[in-house]
């Protein structure tokens, strides 16, 4: 399992398909980060981004209610995993530790599963085979790799620079 961070929201609306864009938490296989985008309802972007900024309504969402649900049942969310794709769809699962120990799994879809996780503070997580099929480079990561390069080569050539260079 290979953890992943929310890096984008996006909300859309009518014909605009909404979007929650997962990225690696560490550089995925040697390279930079890559991205995971999974297109999902505009009402579950919303309940995503309200949970993600830390928004809390006077009665409790459906989200907040399974949340809820899950405590008082004596369990604890563990974290999400984004277990399978087939086509655009993925699969995701609830990882739980119930009130005896043992661990069970519930299956959910993901967009449903990381509105939970960012009201719980849980991780996320994607299975390897997920990413390796669905993914795509962060590019603004490979543009930041390539100028932290260009400065590095940059500050070697200023070093070597001596008075008679400029004469």
């Amino acid at each position: 399992m290979i953890r992943m961070d929310i890096q984008t929201i996006v909300v859309g609306g009518g014909p605009v398909s909404s979007l929650v864009v997962l990225r690696t938490h560490t550089p995925y296989k040697g390279n930079t980060s890559v991205q995971l985008p999974i297109r999902i309802g505009s009402i579950e972007a919303t309940a995503i981004s309200l949970g993600a900024e830390g928004s809390s309504s006077t009665r409790p969402l459906t989200h907040d209610l399974l949340a809820a649900t899950i405590r008082s049942l004596g369990a604890t969310l563990e974290a999400i995993d984004i277990v399978d794709v087939h086509g655009t769809t993925f699969y995701a699962e609830l990882r739980l530790t119930r009130a005896d120990g043992t661990s069970t799994r519930v299956d959910a879809r993901p967009s449903d599963a990381i509105a939970i996780a960012v009201r719980q503070h849980v991780p996320i997580f994607a299975e390897e085979k997920v990413i390796d099929a669905a993914s795509m480079p962060d590019f603004a990561a490979v543009e930041d790799a390539e100028k932290q390069q260009e400065m590095r080569e940059f500050h070697e050539f200023v070093e070597t620079l001596s008075p008679e260079d400029f004469s």
